[in-house]
């Protein structure tokens, strides 16, 4: 019997490709006729991110380098133009995969903006798989949006710089305007029209496998039952849970951390795009320190405005934080660059962790039973943070302005506040996130309601692969 063989393509960057990865894993694991052939893309300000599945079913084929002049592009169309500019790339990398008369190419599974694959895939003569590296109730949004705008003309430039807000099926409480992921607002720049169009299209993919698990997010995904969407298949959480090594630099962030005494230190750490203006660093130093508690904080400098970049580790630190900072808080606090976040949040001295919600940080931290701080930054993160406050009363409101382009500073009170609740070790809270965590770690084992909707999307998927397929494209 031929091998069958899945493309997998996920979006460039280190969060994608890691998710991608375990889902990879998972399904060579549950179904050995399975092998996966991973096409991977780069930024070009990217450093080259390194993963190793462990697994002879899968391999890596990087692509090469796209030409695509990106211009003032908004961020937003940007990434959809960037994947789209690959497209006779990844052409070119399946038809020399399916050269051989053993390989029987069983689909395209792609990220959430890889929609412009699902026209390759069909040139292929197979189908197409969606693995949504976010939540279900973020995939509701984007659904729940492009029907509004399709069918009853809703202009989201309307809800800019509003107090309005909208019922969303998704979540269980109304989502204001101001947490619009920004690109959605965008319609001079033609975000919102790209954002429309790509969830157009993923009502084509024949099922989306989400990076979530029903007791999580059980409203959400019950309100992606019907046949108005494609099949949707709870998989998550999926996480890579090795704590690797990250030689001295990582060494040394752990020799600190074992010298605090239990759940007594706070993690800030805000993602690979995550870097502050000089007024709010100094207003988090003042909150920290005046809150007493011991922290953890990756400190990040921005990359230049002129150039799309991510931030690096600072040169000096005393150039942006409060005159003597590091000398009162020597004893009880650690600056560090770059972070190795699954390492510091498995290690049992973190008892709170204050985060920019990226959708991996927020599976992680309810993994290690860490309750969260939300500091949303960009994209979704400002819906995911109200969905863990106000829909699943899982975390702390840390920042309370979600506009990701206004100039708003947190106030060092209002981080002192919040790092006051969120260390409290006897809240509702620690008290959630802890019970959280139990499921969390009970549905991907046989008998959870994660490896149940895993093993139903690996037998609806061979069901769709055809019989014959294009000999090329």
């Amino acid at each position: 019997m031929k091998q069958m063989e899945l493309v997998f393509i996920p979006s460039p960057g280190i969060g994608h490709l890691t998710a991608t990865v375990e889902i990879a894993k998972l399904l060579t694991q549950r179904d050995p006729r399975f092998s996966i052939t991973i096409l991977t893309m780069k930024f070009p300000f990217e450093t080259n991110a390194t993963v190793n599945s462990h697994s002879d079913s899968i391999r890596f084929v990087p692509l090469p380098p796209a030409e695509i002049d990106a211009g003032t592009m908004p961020p937003g169309v940007f990434i959809f133009e960037f994947v789209k500019a690959h497209t006779p790339l990844v052409r070119d990398a399946v038809r020399e995969l399916t050269r051989s008369d053993s390989v029987r190419l069983a689909g395209f599974v792609i990220d959430m903006f890889c929609t412009s694959m699902i026209d390759v895939a069909a040139e292929f003569g197979v189908p197409s798989y969606l693995f949504f590296t976010s939540g279900a109730a973020f995939l509701g949004f984007l659904f729940h949006l492009q029907f509004l705008h399709d069918y009853e003309g809703l202009d989201f430039s309307e809800f800019k710089d509003s107090g309005a807000e909208l019922e969303v099926p998704s979540y269980v409480n109304s989502v204001p305007g101001k947490a619009f992921p920004s690109m959605m607002l965008d319609r001079e720049g033609g975000g919102a029209e790209a954002a429309v169009d790509h969830a157009r299209r993923l009502r084509e993919v024949k099922g989306i496998m989400v990076n979530t698990f029903v007791g999580l997010e059980s409203h959400a995904v019950q309100s992606l039952r019907g046949c108005k969407f494609p099949p949707v298949y709870p998989v998550g959480p999926l996480l890579n849970t090795g704590v690797g090594s990250g030689g001295a630099q990582q060494d040394a962030i752990m020799t600190w951390l074992d010298d605090q005494p239990l759940s007594s230190v706070v993690f800030l750490c805000f993602g690979s795009r995550g870097s502050f203006g000089a007024d709010q660093i100094r207003e988090m130093a003042h909150g920290l320190e005046r809150s007493g508690h011991r922290f953890l904080w990756s400190l990040r400098q921005p990359p230049p405005k002129d150039r799309r970049g991510l931030p690096n580790d600072y040169a000096n630190l005393e150039e942006v934080l409060p005159e003597g900072f590091l000398h009162r808080t020597a004893q009880i606090g650690k600056i560090i660059g770059w972070a190795p976040q699954v390492a510091v949040l498995a290690h049992p001295t973190i008892g709170g962790f204050v985060s920019h919600c990226g959708w991996n940080s927020i599976l992680e931290s309810i993994w290690y039973g860490v309750p969260l701080g939300t500091w949303p930054m960009y994209a979704e993160q400002a819906l995911n943070a109200l969905q863990l406050v106000k829909d699943l009363g899982l975390a702390v409101e840390m920042k309370t302005d979600y506009d990701a382009n206004s100039d708003y500073v947190v106030s060092a009170k209002m981080i002192e506040n919040g790092l006051k609740i969120l260390m409290d070790m006897n809240s509702e809270l620690r008290k959630k996130t802890k019970e959280m965590q139990q499921i969390s770690r009970s549905v991907t084992i046989d008998g959870g309601s994660s490896h149940f909707s895993l093993g139903r999307f690996i037998d609806d998927m061979i069901v769709n692969i055809p019989c014959e397929q294009e000999s090329e494209a």
